[in-house]
């Protein structure tokens, strides 16, 4: 049976801690959720699944996690004084250990809290090398990988978002990789994978087009 692999499989990220999985992608996991919410946050809870929950303390899981909140990636030698950076910028951060279900044990919810709005959440696990997935936004069930621009759309049950979405796209000659819904009672969650970077005009006019109640552009 032949595998395909790339050199990145094999050799790992550039990071700093001990583990690709456990430091690197938890990173990653954390850096890629700042992306997806807004970011004027001030208290970040990360619940800990698995292995996470067992290993985060001796493996640097803690403090790769919340300098991925702060935006740091995972060879950012600012990891190792991460709880410092987070203090001196007025982030409050706590670590649950918890069991989030039949999910990859490295699991991390993140749920991002705020002065003047309801709290966000990101669930994402590590799944070897440094590579991550993304689960969970705000309770919906996705699946990204972060390797390619990505357009998430929250919103109610009415007609014509997709046809609309997939217009403008067409308009500004985009090509959709994939689009996939995911419904919950009477909310909707839209991922579309993009082959190239959207540009703010595209988004702006997606935005304004329908009643979203969430909408994030994410490049790689």
């Amino acid at each position: 049976m032949t595998v395909n692999v790339s050199l990145f499989d094999i050799i790992g990220p550039n990071m700093v801690g001990p583990s690709s999985s456990h430091t690197a992608g938890a990173c990653k996991i954390a850096h890629t959720a700042r992306r997806m919410v807004d970011r004027n946050f001030n208290e970040v809870i990360f619940y800990l699944h698995g292995s996470f929950a067992k290993t985060y303390k001796g493996h640097g899981t803690n403090r790769a996690l919340v300098g991925g909140v702060l935006g740091f990636d995972p060879e950012d030698e600012r990891i190792i004084n991460s709880f410092d950076y987070a203090d001196e910028a007025g982030i409050k951060y706590s670590f649950v250990e918890t069991d989030l279900g039949d999910v990859h044990p490295n699991t991390v919810k993140i749920v991002f809290k705020y002065p003047n709005r309801s709290a966000l959440s990101v669930q994402g696990s590590s799944i070897g090398g440094g590579s991550i997935v993304i689960t969970k936004i705000n309770g919906n069930s996705i699946e990204f990988k972060a390797n390619k621009p990505t357009l998430f759309m929250s919103y109610g049950e009415q007609k014509g978002v997709i046809a609309f979405v997939s217009g403008v796209l067409l308009d500004n000659g985009y090509n959709i990789n994939t689009m996939k819904t995911i419904k919950e009672n009477d909310n909707v969650m839209l991922v579309c994978e993009l082959d190239e970077p959207l540009t703010d005009e595209a988004l702006e006019t997606i935005r304004n087009g329908k009643d979203f109640t969430f909408i994030k552009y994410i490049g790689v």
